[in-house]
């Protein structure tokens, strides 16, 4: 797959809001470096590399849908007070809004925001598509510029950062050599979601995402299109129809319903939804019902 360099429009950022990049005067509480992170998979990163020396808050709170996510006046002021922000512009603009304003509060240069991911592809749609974390080699290279950056604003405890980002890179690509086999050889390769969730995960894959709804889960599919997608389904023998964890299943089960197919959870990793996981087992629960729903044989 060919890649370019580019500014995505969905470019995942860090922002050191509590002072110039490079020259981070506040952002520190018990000797600690504050860390605010967006949602579920930029506050595991943070947390991983970060381990003792950060104190992660994390915005979204657990269980809920990440979108659409309002911010009250105590998380503003955590992003004010922050050594380090991670965000994923585009993907919330309550986030987007509040990184902003601060910026222009405290004549902090936006520009200086250093990009994680600054890469995008050919895939259509794929600037649009903020799951990016799904793809484990993508996300293995978050991990590398997080330790960077997390450094840079710590810097007694850069060495350590760039470390365990290091570690957690090598954890990820272990991850993506278990994908690949488990999905090497299967009867389907098409996967039908209630999310338009997950591009990443497909095109790294080799697989094809048959989408009921958009990019936004809360959108409502005209009825045209279900009735397209269950044209496909039946075409492709689809056995398998997937929903995710922190929306209504409805849709899917219609569709189910219709084509004769049962249904699954397929998790897009915005939250988690059960104690004792984290990003590693919700991913490897999703390779478990990938290979059954596509008969795969490793």
């Amino acid at each position: 797959m060919r890649i370019r360099a580019a500014a995505a429009l969905v470019a995942l950022c860090l922002a050191a809001v509590a002072g110039c990049a490079g020259d981070v005067t506040g952002g520190f509480s018990g000797g600690r470096l504050d860390v605010v992170t967006a949602f579920y998979p930029l506050q595991f990163l943070s947390q991983r590399i970060g381990a003792e020396t950060v104190t992660v808050r994390d915005l979204t709170k657990p269980g809920a849908e990440p979108h659409d996510v309002e911010l009250n006046p105590r998380q503003v002021g955590q992003i004010s007070d922050a050594g380090v922000v991670a965000y994923l512009r585009g993907f919330q603009p309550a986030v987007d809004e509040a990184v902003a304003q601060e910026a222009k509060d405290t004549a902090y240069d936006v520009s200086t925001t250093v990009p994680l991911l600054g890469l995008t592809d050919d895939r259509e749609g794929s600037t649009k598509d903020p799951h990016v974390w799904l793809d484990p080699v993508r996300f293995a290279a978050i991990a590398d510029q997080l330790g960077v950056r997390l450094g840079r604003a710590d810097p007694v405890h850069a060495t350590a950062y760039v470390a365990r980002a290091a570690t957690l890179h090598r954890e990820l690509d272990v991850l993506n050599t278990q994908y690949a086999a488990a999905l090497k050889t299967c009867a389907r390769r098409e996967i039908v979601t209630s999310h338009t969730a997950f591009g990443y995960l497909a095109d790294r894959y080799r697989l094809t995402q048959i989408g009921i709804t958009g990019l936004s889960p809360d959108a409502e599919p005209s009825p045209h299109r279900v009735a397209q997608v269950i044209r496909e389904a039946h075409l492709n023998g689809t056995t398998t129809i997937f929903f995710e964890t922190l929306v209504s299943p409805k849709i899917a089960e219609t569709v189910a319903r219709e084509v004769g197919a049962r249904t699954a959870v397929l998790d897009p990793l915005e939250g988690l939804t059960k104690p004792g996981q984290d990003y590693f087992s919700v991913m490897r629960a999703n390779l478990t019902v990938l290979t059954t729903a596509l008969g795969c044989t490793s």
